[in-house]
């Protein structure tokens, strides 16, 4: 357990740090609350021990910042246990109104300090493991379960911000819709399970694609068997460039498409629509995709079209 002690006393520090320590813990010291919270801001810890009268910042204000830097966390709450030499009813009060969960006397005898940190090492392991399971069900909200790339509502809070960021910043913006070419057919001739296995194969192939490009690229699976590519900060040629990349990953792919035109394999068509300078709605340019995407399928599927 990773123990963050606040104290602005040396020889206090020193004890308690050797005490803690001698019980297998981590400590790290903090000589007031202001370097407290600056430590717990970059390296949140599984306890915080805090004094309350120390000079800079005292133990309360520190334990507030905290509280209300947690706020702004997912998933974020730390036990913040007061250090000190008089528990008045005052002080109790203050330190529970403060954000603050117990208080230990800074003299507690030997045997109740391991039994305290004891409970506390419990504590802080269901912490561990309910952040773990909240990230888990963070990452299956924002997944289409089909084919395990980001689902369409993740999609759009993403391709928000980042439309927004590039609006602000002056930047290019592209985007490119695709399409499984004849997959209605796809269905009724293979069966619907067989149409399951073709989508997450079509996804695997354009993930291996999408891998190599970045962080900023989103990629999801649009609805049915429609997927969209956002690129930020992407050049025309480039835009272009990976279109035509993932029409000819998705064809060599090799996927059995009998009712596939004369190619016999699963294609996709691809429409894509790019600004120099990202301006006015996003939706715009998801209607400018969408008609290049219709064009791409009129000119005969298995290629891209591009504005």
């Amino acid at each position: 357990m990773k123990i963050l002690l606040v104290e602005d006393a040396k020889a206090v520090a020193a004890l308690m740090a050797a005490r803690l320590s001698a019980f297998g813990y981590d400590v790290q010291l903090a000589e007031n609350g202001q370097v407290a919270v600056e430590m717990y801001q970059a390296a949140p810890p599984d306890l915080v021990l805090m004094d309350i009268e120390m000079p800079v910042m005292n133990g309360f204000e520190a334990t507030n910042r905290i509280r209300a830097f947690e706020s702004t966390q997912q998933w974020a709450w730390t036990p913040i246990i007061f250090l000190t030499a008089s528990d008045t009813p005052e002080n109790i009060v203050t330190a529970i109104e403060a954000g603050g969960d117990d208080f230990l006397a800074k003299t507690v005898p030997e045997t109740v300090l391991q039994a305290k940190m004891k409970a506390l090492s419990r504590i802080a392991l269901l912490r561990a493991r309910l952040a773990l399971a909240n990230r888990k069900l963070e990452e299956m909200a924002n997944r289409d379960g089909l084919t395990g790339l980001f689902n369409r509502r993740h999609m759009d809070l993403r391709t928000d911000v980042a439309w927004e960021e590039a609006i602000r910043s002056g930047h290019a913006f592209g985007l490119l819709m695709l399409d499984v070419d004849n997959f209605k057919k796809y269905n009724d001739h293979y069966g619907h399970q067989a149409g399951d296995d073709c989508l997450r194969s079509v996804a695997a192939a354009l993930s291996e694609v999408c891998d190599e490009l970045g962080p900023d690229v989103i990629l999801a699976r649009y609805g049915g068997e429609e997927f969209a590519l956002v690129l930020p900060g992407i050049d025309a040629a480039s835009c272009q460039t990976i279109g035509q990349v993932l029409v000819e990953a998705v064809r060599h792919r090799q996927i059995p498409h009998e009712r596939n035109a004369a190619w016999g394999v699963v294609t996709i068509s691809v429409g894509g629509a790019w600004q120099n300078s990202a301006t006015g709605k996003i939706v715009s340019l998801f209607r400018q995709a969408d008609v290049a995407l219709y064009r791409a399928k009129e000119a005969g599927r298995n290629q891209l079209a591009f504005d």
